[in-house]
C-alpha cells in the first residue's frame, strides 16, 4: 500500500465540506500558525484520557497536563487550560470509578483499501488510514471509544452526533482492518466549565467603587475591602464543584449497521473521483456555507478573502505535512488536519 497517497477521515471529511480548505491544507500543506486554542485543550484531554484508561492512575493523568502547562505561572493561557483540565480529569475520575466496559485497545492506528462499489476494485490512488480513541468490549460485542470536549450539551450536540460521518468509517475499517466486528461507538464527552478565575480588582477599580458606595450611603462611610485575585485552590475548589456535577458528563451510545457501511464505500469512491478530477483541472471550489461552523471561522478564511495572498500565507501560515493524527506525539501538537 506504500505506493499510493495515506488518506484519512479528516481530508475527506474537509474536502467533503469545503474543497478549497482542502487545497489549502493537502495540495499546499498550509496550517495557520496559530493554534486554535479549543483544538489544543481537546488534544491534551484527549492525551490525558488515554493514560487513564491505560494505567487508571491519577496522578500519572494529572501529569500529562502539568507538563503540558510547565509554563502557566506565566502564561495566562497556560494557566487556564491547567486549571480547566485539571479540575475536568479529577472529576472524570470521580464519576468514572469504574467502567461498564472492558478496554481492549487505545490509540490504535488503521490502514484499508477504498474501493469501487461496483466492481470490488481497490483505488489505484489512495488508502484510508485513521487511528482510534480506543476499542471497548461489553460482553460480545465492540465498540468505538469516542472522547469528545463540548463547550455545550445539549439536544442539538447529541442529535449531530447520530449523522458523525468519522465513525461510521472508521467502525468499517477496523472491521476490515483488525478483523473486530464493531457494534456501534461509545461517545465520551466531557463539558468545559464556563467559569473564570477571578482577578480581583486593582487599587484604582476598589477607590472607584468604594467612592461609589459613600455616595450611596447615609453615613458617608463604607466598610468595603479590595477584592483580591482568587487563588489557585479556591478557583480549582469551585471547579472541583462544578465537576461534582453528573451533568458535566455524558455517554451515547450509537450502533451503527451494515447499510451505513454500504452507502460509506458508495460516497468514499466517489470522494475520491472528485478530488482527482480536482487536482488534475486545478480547480478547487469555496464552499461559502463552511466560513463559520461552530461560532468560529474557518481557519483558511484570511486566505481566502485575500484571493490566496502570497504575504497572507506566508505570513499567517506554515508548512506541516499532512496527517499529522496518525503520529504517535500526535495529541500533543495539536496540529490540525
Amino acid at each position: 500500500m506504500t505506493d499510493r497517497a495515506v488518506s484519512t477521515y479528516s481530508m475527506w471529511s474537509l474536502f467533503r465540506n469545503c474543497r478549497k480548505a482542502a487545497q489549502y491544507r493537502y495540495i499546499l500543506d498550509l496550517v495557520p500558525i496559530e493554534r486554535d486554542r479549543n483544538l489544543a485543550f481537546g488534544s491534551l484531554v484527549h492525551e490525558a484520557l488515554e493514560v487513564w484508561h491505560r494505567t487508571r492512575d491519577l496522578p500519572a493523568t494529572l501529569d500529562v497536563v502539568d507538563r503540558a502547562c510547565a509554563n502557566r505561572a506565566a502564561n495566562e493561557d497556560e494557566r487556564r487550560t491547567w486549571h480547566l483540565a485539571t479540575a475536568m480529569l479529577r472529576g472524570y475520575a470521580a464519576r468514572y470509578p469504574s467502567e461498564e466496559f472492558e478496554v481492549v485497545a487505545l490509540e490504535k492506528t488503521f490502514e484499508g483499501e477504498i474501493t469501487n462499489p461496483a466492481t470490488g476494485a481497490a483505488s489505484r490512488s489512495f488508502v484510508l488510514a485513521g487511528k482510534v480513541d480506543g476499542i471497548v468490549r461489553i460482553g460480545a460485542e465492540h465498540f468505538l471509544l469516542e472522547h469528545k470536549t463540548a463547550s455545550v450539551l445539549d439536544g442539538t450536540y447529541l442529535d449531530r452526533l447520530w449523522g458523525d460521518f468519522q465513525i461510521v468509517l472508521y467502525s468499517y475499517y477496523v472491521e476490515q482492518a483488525l478483523g473486530i466486528r464493531i457494534a456501534g461507538v461509545i461517545y465520551n464527552v466531557l463539558v468545559k466549565a464556563r467559569l473564570q478565575q477571578s482577578a480581583g480588582e486593582s487599587e484604582a477599580e476598589f477607590e472607584a467603587r468604594r467612592a461609589e458606595l459613600i455616595a450611596k450611603s447615609k453615613t458617608g462611610k463604607s466598610s468595603a475591602q479590595r477584592r483580591v485575585p482568587e487563588s489557585d485552590e479556591e478557583f480549582q475548589r469551585r471547579l472541583a464543584e462544578k465537576y461534582a456535577d453528573p451533568a458535566m458528563f455524558h455517554r451515547e451510545r450509537l450502533f451503527v449497521s451494515r447499510e451505513q457501511f454500504d452507502t460509506l464505500r458508495a460516497e468514499l469512491w466517489e470522494l475520491t473521483q472528485a478530488y482527482l478530477d480536482a487536482r488534475r483541472r486545478g480547480v478547487f471550489y469555496q464552499n461559502t456555507s463552511q466560513c463559520f461552523q461552530y461560532g468560529r471561522p474557518c481557519p483558511y478564511l484570511p486566505l481566502c478573502r485575500s484571493g490566496g495572498s502570497t504575504t497572507v500565507a506566508e505570513n499567517f501560515y506554515e508548512k506541516i505535512a499532512p496527517h499529522q493524527e496518525l503520529r504517535a506525539d500526535a495529541a500533543a501538537e495539536a496540529v490540525p488536519f
